[in-house]
């Protein structure tokens, strides 16, 4: 039974959700990869092998590794979750009631696992029989789609993120993304792994508008002891960060929250594109975003429920004292400032830690991966070429349900 705690970033990773669809990728396009936030289409054959290549490590370094098609397909066999998932996933209001019932009728005929690729792959209109194909308005596009693919799905870390004993199923930033959290509302509600389990809800389980409260994983570091690292970026506003805190506070379950200052830049779009931790005192970071200029915060919990806000001097000062670490040590990003933008580009610092000093990450970095090892952390590398061009590495790729604490 996995047990829903995620108390670090570095202690023993036990149990992780991963996530790759050939069908998503399949339908990555020139004409739709940038609407759909990739960079360039992938060779769907490469990318799924890197992406088996990336488990594999996982499972020999003996971490359970859950697949996000496989729960929400187990979940749909739940009556209750399988009407939930068809209202918020083709409502009337997306689909008009008259084509709703008729793709709700359709799909309710279908073996579960099929249900789920179409809920993270996409279902075009031409994929639907005629005798289901019972508009109001016969005015559709054939080509296009009734559910847009999920490609992001890949991203794991961003939906939802587990924070010491609980979850965050987080409202995303870019539309594109926000169906994915509807999938893993359900498989955290009605999923047999996590019905009726002892944790806590952040945010994301009910039925409301966040509005500029919006929040992803890749900018959430479960840095330990209480502590939690939140990035101010391009997907993370200071609304979401305060509702975040807010019900970390009030749930018990952290102490601080220390908040650092992104540019707003798909360059660094979160957090963990430029810093990581790979030991309980040894961070990975970029310096050109990560250095001594970047603006630092430290939320806790004051009188009556307030938040009381104080400004850091610096970054490692505040992670320092959140840790109570006598000594931080910095690893940059590897090479010259040209080196050093590339490899961040392609996820050098986007390093998933399995143990303190053990991590995952993409072969190609090779400077930055020499840095490591030369500072005694160990890299456990696979190709990553194809992964890469949606901007995410191993951390962007895993959301860890169980972790140890330090």
């Amino acid at each position: 039974m996995v047990k829903h705690y995620v108390g670090s970033e570095v202690g023993q990773l036990r149990s992780v959700l991963l996530h790759y669809d050939s069908l998503a990728f399949e339908r990555l396009t020139p004409s739709n990869c940038h609407e759909l936030l990739f960079d360039d289409v992938l060779s769907v054959t490469k990318a799924a092998e890197e992406h088996r290549n990336f488990a594999d490590i996982l499972k020999l370094q003996g971490v359970n590794v859950l697949y996000l098609n496989k729960l929400l397909s187990e979940t749909l066999a739940v009556p209750e979750a399988r009407k939930w998932l068809f209202d918020s996933q083709l409502s009337d209001y997306r689909l008009g009631a008259s084509l709703a019932l008729s793709i709700k009728s359709w799909l309710n005929e279908l073996p579960n696992d099929v249900i789920a690729k179409y809920l993270t792959g996409g279902l075009a209109y031409k994929e639907i029989p005629d005798e289901y194909f019972k508009p109001l308005f016969d005015s559709y596009d054939w080509e296009h789609f009734i559910l847009k693919p999920l490609p992001n799905h890949l991203f794991t870390r961003d939906t939802s993120c587990w924070i010491y004993n609980g979850v965050s199923i987080n409202p995303m930033a870019k539309a594109v993304r926000r169906r994915e959290s509807n999938n893993l509302k359900a498989i955290y509600r009605w999923h047999p792994l996590f019905a009726n389990q002892n944790f806590n809800y952040y945010l994301g389980n009910e039925n409301v508008n966040y509005d500029n409260s919006t929040i992803e994983g890749g900018d959430v570091l479960v840095i330990g002891r209480g502590a939690v690292l939140i990035g101010l970026s391009e997907r993370t506003s200071p609304e979401g960060i305060e509702a975040l805190a807010r019900s970390l506070f009030a749930t018990g379950q952290a102490t601080k929250v220390v908040v650092l200052e992104l540019p707003k830049d798909r360059a660094c779009m979160h957090l963990d594109t430029v810093l990581t931790q790979l030991d309980i005192n040894v961070f990975s970071v970029y310096p050109a975003v990560i250095n001594e200029h970047t603006r630092c915060w430290t939320l806790t919990q004051g009188y009556d429920h307030r938040l009381q806000i104080a400004e850091e001097a610096n970054y490692k000062e505040a992670i320092q004292k959140a840790l109570e670490l006598n000594d931080m040590k910095v690893i940059t990003t590897g090479g010259d400032i040209y080196g050093q933008e590339r490899e961040q580009w392609n996820d050098a610092n986007n390093v998933l830690t399995i143990r303190p000093g053990v991590v995952i990450g993409y072969e190609c970095n090779i400077l930055t991966n020499e840095k490591y090892a030369e500072a005694g952390i160990e890299v456990l590398s696979f190709a990553g070429e194809q992964l890469g061009r949606g901007r995410g590495g191993a951390r962007c790729m895993s959301c860890p349900i169980e972790r140890d604490g330090i």
